[in-house]
């Protein structure tokens, strides 16, 4: 019996030795490279997964295991850069230096940095050099609109703030209130929050006589220069010129809302517009740049990064980091990922056509200037941004208030960000 147990044993430990060895060299045959993206809608992520689907095709020897945590993108990296175990690739979606920067490896090398767009320098490459991620498109965020009613009410797509305001009552009384000139989703922090980030630039940066650039960075900014965002916003609510509801309003009824002819401007992201068309054919969405607030002052657009691939400093793979990122610099690649979230690339020696292709050729002389925010305030006022807007739509915060508030949080994620970097 002890004969028979034993000889038992030994069969059950070559089989064990014998799967292990199995495992091993087909673990071994492969190379898994973590990619992860933050892109959040379907045509996005179809886009990228296409890419990755090509990439393994011709590069058998390299698994990529890619990801799409959409909304829990951030904690997720977040976590990760804690315990200082990034994936291989990743996507810094507008944070390459500030916040990834020093997991980012120097892309510097790599053959597509010549066509990188000379808009994305000041985002992607600091003053030594360093290049911290590949561009798969660039944002150019401004303003949406209907073009349909813009012409049918005989409505200039506005240059100027001031032109804002008065199309946005020409829309409400031409439409005789069926239209709403504005449409936020104001249940939603973020939505609120992008209206005070992507007007904040002409505001306090763009213009010359209003600059506060260095206030802003080195923590002296006078929050009272930001309480004309709130006075205007609290305008559009008293004049009816927003939605009844921006309160309760959802994102996800902007496309509906927009093909029935219900809206004629909002603030949102590119994929508006083929989603829109899809659903009425006859409707065609417009996308413009940030007007002006001051006299003399310039449009622009704000955006700069939306979508990139960084190599983590301390991958064990960066050979075939590299090999990735360079199939995904490829022209025709590069053209569809860029087509396929509707936005242009991110090398000059790419021609795109996407949905708002003659939009952006028609402001190709205006400026691309990054997101507010990423730049001269402290990681976490972006909440602030959205709850004060909130408070202010629901009376429990006067302009005044929203600036006090922000001055505040302004202050306190500064002195906070100094103590955990000391």
């Amino acid at each position: 019996m002890k004969r028979f147990v034993m000889s038992v044993f030994l069969v059950f430990a070559v089989v064990l030795v014998t799967m292990g060895c199995s495992n091993s060299g087909k673990d071994s045959s492969k190379v898994n490279l973590s990619f992860y993206s933050n892109v959040a809608n379907d045509a996005d992520k179809e886009a990228i997964e296409k890419a990755v689907a090509l990439f393994e095709k011709e590069n058998p020897e390299i698994n990529i295991e890619d990801n799409y945590p959409a909304g829990e993108y951030e904690s997720m990296l977040r976590v990760k850069m804690a315990a200082n175990d990034m994936p291989d690739v990743f996507d810094t979606h507008g944070w390459a230096k500030e916040r990834y920067g020093e997991y980012a490896a120097d892309l510097s090398d790599m053959d597509w940095v010549e066509n990188l767009d000379p808009a994305m320098n000041p985002i992607l490459r600091d003053d030594e050099g360093k290049v911290y991620a590949y561009p798969l498109n660039q944002a150019k965020d401004g303003l949406i609109y209907n073009e349909n009613i813009l012409k049918e009410y005989g409505i200039e797509p506005p240059t100027s703030f001031a032109e804002f305001m008065e199309a946005l009552k020409m829309i409400k009384e031409k439409s005789k209130g069926e239209v709403i000139p504005l449409w936020l989703a104001g249940s939603e922090k973020s939505a609120l929050a992008q209206y005070f980030d992507q007007f904040a630039t002409p505001l306090l940066v763009t213009h010359e006589d209003h600059n506060f650039e260095k206030e802003l960075l080195d923590g002296t900014f006078e929050w009272s220069n930001y309480t004309y965002l709130a006075e205007k916003m609290k305008e559009m609510q008293a004049e009816k010129l927003l939605n009844i509801d921006v309160l309760t309003a959802q994102r996800h009824e902007l496309n509906n809302l927009m093909a029935q002819g219900k809206i004629g401007f909002a603030i949102a992201g590119a994929s508006v517009g083929p989603d829109v068309t899809e659903l009425n054919p006859e409707i065609q969405i417009g996308v413009q740049p940030m007007p002006a607030i001051f006299e003399g002052g310039v449009q622009s657009w704000i955006g700069g990064e939306r979508n990139t691939v960084a190599l983590w400093k301390d991958s064990k793979h960066t050979e075939e980091a590299k090999k990735f990122i360079d199939f995904l610099a490829q022209q025709e690649i590069a053209k569809g990922i860029a087509e396929g979230t509707n936005l242009p690339a991110g090398l000059t020696n790419v021609e795109t056509a996407n949905y708002y292709t003659e939009y952006y050729e028609l402001y190709a002389d205006v400026d691309i200037e990054p997101y507010f925010d990423r730049v001269y305030l402290p990681s976490g006022m972006w909440d602030v941004m959205g709850t004060t807007a909130q408070e202010l739509l629901s009376g429990k915060l006067e302009p005044e208030g929203v600036s006090k508030k922000m001055g505040k949080e302004y202050t306190r994620l500064r002195e906070q960000a100094e103590k955990e970097e000391n």
